[in-house]
């Protein structure tokens, strides 16, 4: 219990440092983070054991008209993030649903290569074009 007081007094001068404007340890953000951090105790201590704490942190922040302007932009880059999020989930759900498609595209071509090449065996004697050299004396043609 003297060390849970301990840590409870802690967060509660690392609060007031703060909310004073004279952080020691931290970068002064009006954030569970920072207070964490000015506090010496880990983030869980504020989210889980001291949760009043953190609500009273808080409080104290909207009582005093301050803004939150970490809480802001870290919010705002929240949304941004689902947002991204959703769109790959469309992408991904775009592509999964484009995949069985492209494989029986794979699977036909393969078939019909098969195929053509089974029918060049049969006539045997197929001289194959050299592309390049065609296009060569075209070229000169012209």
């Amino acid at each position: 219990m003297t060390a849970d007081l301990s840590e409870r007094d802690r967060i509660r001068a690392a609060m007031n440092r703060i909310l004073d404007g004279t952080p020691e340890r931290s970068n002064g953000a009006l954030t569970v983070v920072a207070l964490a951090i000015e506090a010496g105790v880990p983030r869980n201590a504020l989210t889980q054991r001291h949760t009043d704490l953190k609500d009273e942190f808080y409080q104290r922040i909207r009582d005093r008209g301050a803004d939150n302007e970490d809480e802001a932009r870290l919010r705002a880059t929240i949304a941004k993030l689902r947002q991204t999020i959703a769109n790959k989930n469309r992408e991904l759900a775009q592509l999964r649903a484009d995949v069985p498609a492209l494989v029986r595209a794979v699977s036909q071509l393969t078939l019909e290569l098969q195929e053509t090449r089974a029918e060049l065996t049969v006539l045997g004697n197929v001289t194959r074009l050299d592309s390049r050299r065609v296009s060569a004396r075209h070229g000169n043609d012209q």
